[in-house]
């Protein structure tokens, strides 16, 4: 096993370059199934889930060839199977994703369920509420999700709450349905766009994607092609929060900066200096600057992003007076509080709220990553903390972020990555 030893005290500046983004690379990835060609798929963050991905594709007998390590060439022509291996499948939450593309490939799936970080129940009912609306049967009966139609026909799909996962299953099947599909309700998340765009650069038929409506003409007829992945929003974003919260000067390259305004919006009001270049956006907090509490709510795009809610927080906690965090998402998503308060910080978590008092500094302890967010603020609060941080449980990390201490020390954090064995960890 490996962890992190951070010290504390240290300003970032600088540039960084933010790769790929994973949320989007977890949904175009299962989309290649629905090509029986060749896709080249450029800007692939080099993390554990996409790694993950290519493994499954590759055992449903796709040819997978690295360009270099952020492009891979993906030829479906062969795949034969709709049952991915469960062993890998249960591994991450994007493998749900499988269902829809395999639904659209095959009209039909057999997936064992997702896995991934826990931030409680999960349900996949308007998965199947979609799945359903295009003519498939849907049985969970027996700990495996089967899926079948005779013929995937279009339909008229209102989700009952706004979600990424379904919006992105339902828009997967519906691609190669016959007829028009509807999608109401639809989440507009930036990757969303982004899945729509690449289907459409292979011969899809899709329009409104970023809105609540999406409508899909079905097709047969996708031919494979080129496309780059859009930069990750929450990798961005994470670095803003680290820059803020070290006082730091840091320019940001490869970013699109309307993704960024909720989060620039919030680092503002705080006090922060944000700018924002064609795509770049640079931030630095002034001297003598005396940050102001906030309050926010972690609600879907366009709303304040919920993988950004720790790292937000954990800037919180050394900001004076109180500021209030609150969870539109996710019901379980403050278990890294705990850590935090292990570092000093005066956090209490009401239900779904969290309400921070600043502390005037965090010290540094032996905390560990709760889940892939949680790990990223692990590491901006042991980066303001004084003394050293260590941080365990880092595979989490590793899933959604590429090169991420090597970031951090470019832009001067003093990050290393240790072995230890697993007798020594709490």
């Amino acid at each position: 096993m490996e962890k992190l030893l951070i010290k504390g005290g240290n300003r970032l500046c600088g540039e960084v370059t933010i790769s790929g983004a994973k949320n989007a690379a977890v949904a175009i990835l299962p989309a290649c199934l629905l090509v029986k060609d060749t896709c080249r798929i450029e800007n692939l963050p080099d993390i554990k889930d996409v790694k993950l991905f290519l493994k499954i594709l590759e055992q449903l007998n796709a040819d997978v060839k690295y360009i270099d390590k952020n492009t891979v060439e993906i030829d479906c022509t062969n795949v034969n199977s709709y049952i991915p291996p469960g062993d890998l499948t249960r591994r991450m939450r994007g493998s749900s994703y499988l269902m829809g593309a395999l639904l659209g490939r095959f009209s039909r799936f057999s997936v064992d369920p997702p896995g991934g970080c826990d931030f409680g129940t999960r349900p996949i009912d308007q998965h199947i509420k979609s799945f359903e609306a295009l003519g498939a049967t849907i049985d969970t009966s027996r700990g495996v999700i089967n899926g079948e139609a005779e013929n995937l026909k279009a339909g008229h799909i209102f989700f009952d709450v706004v979600t990424v996962g379904a919006t992105i299953n339902a828009m997967l099947a519906a691609v190669s349905a016959d007829g028009m599909t509807v999608i109401e309700n639809a989440a507009k998340e930036p990757h969303i766009v982004d899945l729509a765009n690449f289907l459409n650069n292979m011969g899809a038929n899709i329009r409104g994607a970023g809105t609540d409506t999406i409508k899909i003409k079905g097709t047969k007829n996708l031919h494979g092609g080129t496309y780059a992945i859009i930069p990750d929003q929450i990798e961005a974003g994470t670095f803003m929060i680290a820059a803020a919260a070290t006082r730091g000067d840091v320019v940001l390259k490869n970013v699109i900066p309307r993704h960024l305004e909720i989060i620039s919006a919030k680092l503002i009001e705080a006090g922060v200096k944000v700018s924002e270049g064609e795509d770049s956006v640079r931030v630095w907090v002034e001297e003598g600057t005396t940050f102001r509490r906030i309050n926010f709510i972690a609600l879907p795009y366009p709303g304040f992003p919920t993988d950004m809610q720790p790292q937000l927080v954990a800037f919180l906690s050394i900001i004076p007076g109180t500021s209030t965090a609150r969870e539109g998402v996710w019901e379980n998503r403050f278990r890294y509080v705990n850590e935090l308060k292990r570092m000093g910080a005066n956090i209490r978590v009401e239900g779904k709220l969290a309400i921070v008092d600043g502390v005037d500094k965090l010290m540094g302890a032996h905390v560990k990553a709760t889940d892939l967010r949680a790990g990223a603020a692990m590491i901006i609060a042991g980066l303001m903390a004084d003394g050293t941080t260590e941080i365990t449980d880092i595979y989490h990390i590793d899933r959604g972020y590429e090169n991420f201490e090597e970031k951090f020390v470019q832009l001067g954090g003093d990050i290393q990555r240790v072995q230890v064995v697993d007798d020594m960890i709490d």
